[in-house]
């Protein structure tokens, strides 16, 4: 009995990772979304850079069992979009005013991603705080 209730103590824990890591990842993309169509304080300036989150495992010794975690947030280094608007104060001399590199079809794909990730992991908590319940459920009768 006692390796059955902290395999659902790991089985919790390892789900609570991937939950923090998916909230994470979506608090990444909403900065990207967010700041989509931000153009630069001055003028000829660069705009704001999308953000990429990554993901790492690592080895949680009291588990004994691999999580995961939200490793270091990257700046995408693709080309910024640019447009010709002369009286936009961001513009530079000739006229362009650079816009963030977000997309924001690739950021809702990315979000899409995340919260089902997310939803798995709720599912995994759920279906264990489930069993918890039914095997106290059966040691009472």
């Amino acid at each position: 009995m006692a390796n059955d209730s902290s395999d659902f103590a790991r089985s919790m824990a390892i789900a609570t990772s991937g939950l923090r890591a998916q909230a994470g990842r979506m608090r990444v993309i909403s900065e990207n979304i967010a700041n989509a169509d931000s153009t630069s304080q001055s003028a000829g300036g660069d705009p704001y850079r999308r953000k990429v989150p990554t993901f790492s495992s690592a080895l949680d010794r009291t588990l004994d069992a691999q999580v995961v975690t939200l490793g270091r947030v990257k700046p995408d280094q693709s080309a910024f979009r640019v447009r010709y608007e002369p009286n936009n104060p961001a513009a530079d001399a000739s006229g362009n005013v650079k816009y963030p590199n977000v997309n924001s079809v690739v950021e809702m794909t990315d979000m899409r991603d995340a919260q089902r990730s997310y939803e798995a992991n709720v599912n995994i908590i759920s279906a264990t705080r489930r069993m918890i319940q039914r095997t106290l459920d059966i040691l009472k009768t």
